[in-house]
């Protein structure tokens, strides 16, 4: 396992991604299936994956599968870092990353507590025993109930040697700024919208030069051809691939709640492999947007670059 310090590093180096749970038609986590998907996402450079993850329905999993899902990546990642998702309740969450630790994990991406809006100072003590519950590197979620403020951020990250990374899945980009610019080094700036490579270009602009991709887990080298083409300010390539792929792609997603991951499942169904269906409460794609995502991914021979 790396060090916290070692986990802050390789986060900042490049593209990140959260790799979806296979489950069997009796929604039963199928390792195998996990394990060969990790391994392949693996081959592609991914900076650090995210396992039980929200794209890896960490919501439906039960704390007993978490584990079971860290081993199952950490054997299959080869060298890529493993992050374990973490969240619920305090006492819960607290559980969950101490199992994930033992089981492998490199690191933790916390999660908002379940249902409850909290004051700061409630944010602050859970986010706090959490991080002093392990010895790995901790990424606290910023998004929905758990949206701490800059001066919160500052007090954990001085409380919290092992406070690493700050992921931001709101969208006011002004108070991520404010937090990068008081902050400075001290963090890792992951982020973490729906789709986020949509959002990529404000982020870049605000510090925050890395994100987790959910669309990696299908088409990995159109993923990082965008990040890179960021990186490298190509604004042309940025351009094309937002308007070829990502717009359509978004305009699909957003027709029902929690297609956000339902529709990277959908997309690995449209390259023929099987990761199964989603949990309850949510639902697959219909037939005819399962089509619908097809064309997307056929346009301008992104099958092609996906089955690379």
């Amino acid at each position: 396992m790396m060090n916290p310090i070692e986990l802050k590093k390789a986060v900042g180096s490049g593209l990140l991604s959260f790799p979806v749970t296979h489950f069997d038609d009796q929604l039963k986590f199928d390792e195998a299936k996990y394990r060969r998907h990790v391994e392949w996402l693996a081959g592609y450079d991914a900076a650090a994956l995210f396992a039980a993850g929200g794209t890896g329905e960490f919501f439906s999993l039960n704390p007993a599968e978490i584990p079971q899902v860290v081993r199952a990546a950490k054997v299959s990642a080869g060298n890529t870092p493993i992050i374990s998702g973490t969240g619920y309740g305090t006492s819960l969450a607290i559980e969950i990353a101490q199992a994930a630790e033992k089981a492998g994990a490199d690191g933790l991406l916390l999660l908002p507590p379940y249902l409850m809006f909290a004051e700061q100072a409630g944010l602050i003590a859970h986010v706090k025993a959490v991080c002093q519950s392990v010895g790995i590197g901790v990424i606290v979620y910023n998004r929905d109930n758990a949206v701490l403020t800059a001066e919160s951020i500052a007090r954990l990250a001085e409380e919290c040697p092992n406070l690493i990374g700050f992921k931001d899945g709101v969208g006011d980009v002004d108070k991520v700024i404010e937090i990068t610019t008081l902050l400075g080094d001290r963090l890792v700036y992951v982020g973490g919208m729906p789709t986020h490579e949509v959002y990529a270009q404000a982020y870049f602009a605000a510090g925050v030069t890395t994100y987790s991709s959910a669309v990696f887990n299908f088409v990995p080298a159109l993923a990082q051809r965008f990040y890179g083409a960021l990186r490298t300010g190509n604004q042309a390539t940025v351009d094309e691939i937002l308007k070829s792929f990502f717009f359509p792609f978004v305009a699909l997603r957003n027709r029902k709640k929690g297609y956000a991951v339902s529709i990277i499942k959908a997309g690995l169904r449209v390259l023929g492999q099987n990761p199964g269906p989603v949990r309850p409460p949510l639902t697959d794609l219909t037939q005819e947007e399962l089509a619908l995502l097809e064309k997307i991914v056929q346009a301008n021979g992104l099958s092609r670059i996906a089955a690379e």
